[in-house]
C-alpha cells in the first residue's frame, strides 16, 4: 500500500474522519456540514479544507463541498482504525464500560502508533468490530460497512438484530446498556411507537422499554419473514 503522509495534526486528523462519516451520507460533503459535524467556524473550515487539499487528503468540488482523496480515506480509516481498537482494548483489557471508552479513545487515538495499534489489535484476536459493533478497519484500509437499518424502520412484528449503536454519548449509552440493548441481541417490535412514546420491544424475549432519544441510537440488521 502506498505510504500515507504524516497528518500534521490533531485537527487534521479530526477533519479527515468527520469527512468520512459525512460523505457515507452524502458526497461531496459541504463545509456547512463539516462545521455543524466538528462545531468549528465557517473561517477556520475553509483553511483547514484548502491546506488538506494542498496537501492531497482533500478534493474540492467547486459550490459543492469536498471529498477524501484515495490518500484522505486511507488516512481517515488509518484514524478510525486506531480509535476503534483502542475502545474494545480498553474494555477487554482494562476493565473500561462501553459508556467510558469513546471519549478516552479520542485523547489516544491521536498519539497511538500504527504499530502500537496493530499490537494491540492482535493481542484481541484481530477484531472486526469496535465494542458499539462498529467495524474495524483492516491494516491495508479495507472496511466491511454492513447494510442496517434504523430501530424506527422496523413494524410491530418485525424482528432485527442490533448490530451498531451511536457511541457518542456515554450517559444514554448507560441506559441502553441497562435495557440490555446491546450489539447482537435479537429483538422485536411489540406495538408502533406513538410520538414521544416509549417503544415497547421484546430483546431476547424480555420486553423493554425504549425511550424516544434512545431509539435513534440503535441500528438493527433486519430478519426476514
Amino acid at each position: 500500500m502506498p505510504a500515507v503522509p504524516k497528518l500534521p495534526s490533531r485537527a487534521a486528523e479530526d477533519y479527515l474522519k468527520a469527512v468520512y462519516k459525512l460523505q457515507r451520507s452524502a458526497s461531496p460533503v459541504s463545509t456547512t456540514a463539516l462545521a455543524d459535524k466538528l462545531d468549528r467556524s465557517a473561517a477556520s473550515v475553509t483553511n483547514m479544507v484548502k491546506s488538506l487539499a494542498d496537501q492531497g487528503l482533500l478534493e474540492h468540488v467547486p459550490y459543492h463541498g469536498v471529498r477524501l482523496t484515495d490518500v484522505g480515506e486511507r488516512s481517515a480509516l488509518g484514524i478510525i482504525r486506531r480509535h476503534r481498537v483502542i475502545e474494545l482494548y480498553l474494555i477487554e483489557k482494562l476493565g473500561y464500560t462501553w459508556d467510558t471508552v469513546h471519549t478516552e479513545a479520542e485523547r489516544m487515538e491521536h498519539a497511538a502508533s500504527d504499530d502500537l495499534v496493530d499490537r494491540m489489535a492482535a493481542a484481541l484476536g484481530d477484531p472486526a468490530f469496535d465494542p458499539h459493533g462498529a467495524p474495524i478497519p483492516t491494516p491495508d484500509g479495507r472496511i466491511s460497512e454492513l447494510i442496517l437499518h434504523s430501530l424506527l424502520d422496523l413494524g410491530p412484528g418485525e424482528s432485527g438484530v442490533v448490530r451498531q449503536v451511536a457511541d457518542s454519548d456515554s450517559g444514554r449509552l448507560k441506559r441502553l446498556a441497562d435495557i440490555g440493548l446491546r450489539p447482537g441481541v435479537r429483538v422485536t417490535v411489540r406495538m408502533a411507537q406513538s410520538q414521544d412514546e416509549p417503544l415497547a420491544l421484546d430483546v431476547e424475549g424480555e420486553p423493554v422499554l425504549v425511550e424516544p432519544d434512545l431509539v435513534g441510537m440503535v441500528s438493527v440488521e433486519r430478519e426476514e419473514a
